[in-house]
């Protein structure tokens, strides 16, 4: 087992450290946030992610996680040395490595024996020559090594993905730093995970790629939705009839309000930015994010026209975090959809089971409610913004009666239009015909069919 530190004690950070260290590593997280280190040395999670305050408790009870402040002693005590910062975007789409570099150089600083340093962080290719580069400069020999292990994890099943993922990517320009970190990861590779065993710009590249190519499925599929909306196309069959094929497979195929989070948007322009620094065109990797964009709008553009007007209205939002499992607000669509209404004069009545703490913070005005039947309580309509697991069941015939007006708008799709339409809602959804509320519209009889779920 390996003595580890873990530069960062962010979301990947913090999940890297606690699951290596539940491998039986002996760990310990450096932060230059002195409240944040002293939270977690109290066994206080700073973010939201199930499981991860459990595995976090056992460990530093078993004393393999410890959390610091001081750099230098977690530096030249550890083998192997995990760079965790964060990446943020500059205006121009592309990253600003400062907290990257200012990590090389504590470690070139720090560092008296050799060590394997671990680009963790989601960095652009060639970032593992130019970590090189500064540690150098700092300690003026060579005796290391500068791997790149980027990171899979999907916040809301981040424990999951550490502990059973698809594939684990490695990325050494020397067998003995390669032998390393295969010999933490040792646990998985008995368990026949896939081992991608690569060069350092490879590994880098293959995690901007990933993401790109997850974000450009999840922009497909809503381009597809407005196509199907002007045919009378259900998107959800679509959906399932072009994912059963076994080269696109089913995954990122949900039409819905765009996507957001840390990732997806810092990651698609990181791309395009490390492209054009190439000197290389990519419209289509361009396209991604402006489909996104326009997503984003026409989910305004639909609630609008259940509404109208959003002056004076009461809109209730249900979900707020940019996905389920997570109380993560950056580039949410419901974000984007709660500064359009509040900028025209709404009045909001919001209910998200992890962020309303982090939403309130950020919108004082925003009226935070314990469920999600009070939040629909006089409202003029209700946007379905977020697929938690308790909005997929709820009481409709009640939601319907709190409303001042029944006009829903489910971005996530996870009501049947019939159902809505009997229940006497406005309904609107992403890629499936909206039926006219007032009347009946029979359902069509293979929606029932036996066979209809068989996948041959």
């Amino acid at each position: 087992m390996k003595s580890i530190c873990v530069m960062g004690t962010g979301y990947a950070g913090l999940v890297t450290g606690t699951c290596l260290a539940d491998f039986g590593n002996t760990v310990i997280c450096v932060d230059i946030d002195e409240e944040r280190v002293a939270q977690l040395q109290a066994g206080q999670v700073p973010i939201y992610e199930p499981g991860l305050q459990e595995v976090l408790e056992r460990n530093a009870r078993l004393g393999r996680l410890s959390f610091s402040a001081e750099l230098e002693p977690a530096i030249r005590s550890s083998e192997i040395v995990f760079i965790c910062v964060g990446t943020p975007s500059l205006p121009s789409g592309a990253v600003d490595m400062s907290f990257v570099h200012a990590a090389a150089e504590s470690i070139g600083g720090y560092m008296d024996t050799y060590k394997v340093v671990v680009n963790k962080s989601t960095v652009p290719t060639g970032t593992g020559d130019r970590v090189a580069t500064i540690i150098n400069s700092k300690c003026n020999h060579d005796n290391f090594d500068v791997v790149s292990n980027p990171e899979f994890l999907r916040e809301g099943s981040a424990i999951d993905d550490f502990m059973n993922p698809d594939r684990v990517v490695i990325g050494a320009s020397s067998e003995r730093a390669m032998e390393a970190i295969l010999d933490i990861y040792r646990p998985l590779y008995k368990n026949d995970v896939p081992m991608v065993l690569t060069d350092v710009e490879s590994a880098e590249m293959i995690k901007y790629a990933s993401n790109a190519f997850l974000a450009a499925k999840i922009s497909f599929i809503n381009e597809i939705a407005c196509i199907c909306e002007a045919y009378g196309a259900d998107v959800t069959e679509v959906a399932r009839g072009i994912g059963l094929d076994d080269r696109i497979g089913p995954h990122n195929l949900s039409a819905g309000p765009g996507y957001g989070g840390s990732c997806f948007p810092k990651d698609v322009a990181a791309l395009a930015a490390t492209a054009a620094s190439g000197g290389v065109d990519v419209p289509l990797i361009k396209s991604i994010a402006q489909t996104n964009a326009r997503q984003k709008q026409e989910m305004v553009k639909k609630l609008r026209g259940l509404v109208g007007t959003f002056s004076g209205k009461t809109i209730s939002v249900l979900g707020l975090s940019f996905k389920a499992n997570t109380d993560d607000l950056r580039e949410s669509p419901a974000i984007g959809l709660v500064e359009t209404l509040m900028a025209e004069g709404a009045s909001i009545r919001a209910y998200d089971p992890a962020s309303m703490e982090h939403a309130q913070r950020r919108f004082p005005d925003l009226i935070c409610c314990p469920d999600p039947y009070d939040a629909a309580t006089g409202a003029d309509g209700l946007a379905l913004m977020t697929e938690w697991n308790e909005f997929r069941n709820m009481d409709m015939p009640r939601i319907r009666e709190l409303m001042t007006q029944p006009r829903l708008l489910d971005c996530r799709n996870l009501y049947d239009p019939h159902e809505m339409q009997e229940l006497g809602f406005a309904y609107a959804s992403v890629g499936r015909v909206e039926l006219p509320m007032g009347e009946t519209t029979p359902r069509p009889s293979w929606k029932s069919h036996p066979l209809r779920g068989l996948r041959s």
